[in-house]
C-alpha cells in the first residue's frame, strides 16, 4: 500500500500520542518509520484522497502534535509516495539536506500575508493622486456624463492607475514586514489578490510579526490584509531537492 507522508523529523522526536489519527474515513493510524538520525510521520494512504477539510484538519493536527516536540519539515497535504521503503530510501540518500532544514526552521512558523484593495478606498486614493484623472471627471461631470470616448478613456486612465498602485502597494508590504522575518516566501500569483507573501517568524517573536502588520493595516487603509498563522512553514521546507513524495495534491 502507498504510504501518505506529513513531515519528516529527528528520530529522536519523542513518540506521538497513542492512537493518533491521520486522514482517510476511517482515520488511519499515524506512525513513525525511522532512518538514521531522521524520521518520516507517515500513515497509509487512502484510497481517492481529495482536500476535504475533514482530511486537511486530520493532516495538520499530526504536524501541529509532532511540532509540539520539536521542528518538523511539513509536507503539503496530498504526499504520498511508494511505500515506506521508498520513504526510507529517500530519507538516506538526503540525509544532510534534510536536517540542514530541520535546523534551520526550528523554532520557527509561517505566516502568509495576502493583500487586496478596498475597491472604493483606492479609487478614492487615485482620485487625490492623479490630476489628470480628477480633471477628466470633472470635465465629464460638466458635460453631463461626457461622450462615450471620453468614458472609455476615462475607465482606461482608473485602471491603469490601479495597477500601478497594486504593484507600489505589493513592493511597500514586502518592505515593511520583511526585517520582521526570518525569511520570506513569495507565492503565486492569484486572482484578485495583489500580494501573496509568506513569512517564516521565529516563534518566540510572532507578536512582533503581528504588530508591523497591523501597523501597516492601520497606515493602509485602502488595503485589505489578511493574515494566516502560525501555520507549519510549508513555503521554507525547500531551497533544494525536491520533497521525498510524490504530491498528489495539494492544498493552499
Amino acid at each position: 500500500m502507498s504510504t501518505y507522508v506529513y513531515g519528516i523529523t529527528h528520530s529522536s522526536l519523542p513518540s506521538l500520542p497513542e492512537g493518533t489519527e491521520g486522514v482517510g474515513e476511517p482515520a488511519l493510524p499515524v506512525r513513525v518509520i525511522k532512518e538514521g538520525d531522521l524520521a518520516a510521520i507517515v500513515s497509509d494512504a487512502p484510497e481517492g484522497l481529495r482536500p476535504k477539510r475533514r482530511d486537511l484538519l486530520a493532516h495538520q493536527n499530526v504536524l501541529a502534535e509532532a511540532g509540539a516536540g520539536g521542528p518538523v519539515l511539513p509536507m503539503r497535504f496530498g504526499s504520498v509516495s511508494t511505500d515506506d521503503a521508498a520513504v526510507t530510501s529517500v530519507l538516506a540518500e538526503r540525509a544532510d539536506h534534510f536536517k540542514e532544514r530541520l535546523d534551520a526552521l526550528a523554532g520557527k512558523v509561517e505566516y502568509n500575508v495576502k493583500a487586496t484593495h478596498d475597491e472604493e478606498a483606492v479609487l478614492h486614493r487615485v482620485m487625490s493622486e492623479n490630476p489628470e484623472v480628477r480633471a477628466l471627471t470633472e470635465a465629464n461631470r460638466t458635460a453631463g456624463g461626457g461622450s462615450y470616448d471620453d468614458k472609455l478613456r476615462l475607465g482606461e486612465m482608473v485602471v491603469a492607475a490601479v495597477k500601478r498602485r497594486e504593484v507600489e502597494d505589493a513592493a511597500e508590504i514586502q518592505r515593511a514586514l520583511e526585517p520582521a522575518a526570518a525569511a520570506l516566501s513569495v507565492g503565486p500569483e492569484s486572482t484578485g489578490w495583489l500580494a501573496n507573501l509568506s513569512f517564516l517568524v521565529d516563534r518566540d517573536s510572532a507578536e512582533t510579526f503581528l504588530v508591523t502588520v497591523e501597523e501597516v493595516r492601520k497606515g493602509h487603509p485602502h488595503l485589505d490584509l489578511r493574515v494566516h498563522g502560525p501555520l507549519p512553514p510549508y513555503s521554507f521546507v525547500e531551497p533544494g531537492p525536491a520533497a521525498p513524495a510524490e504530491p498528489a495534491e495539494a492544498h493552499n
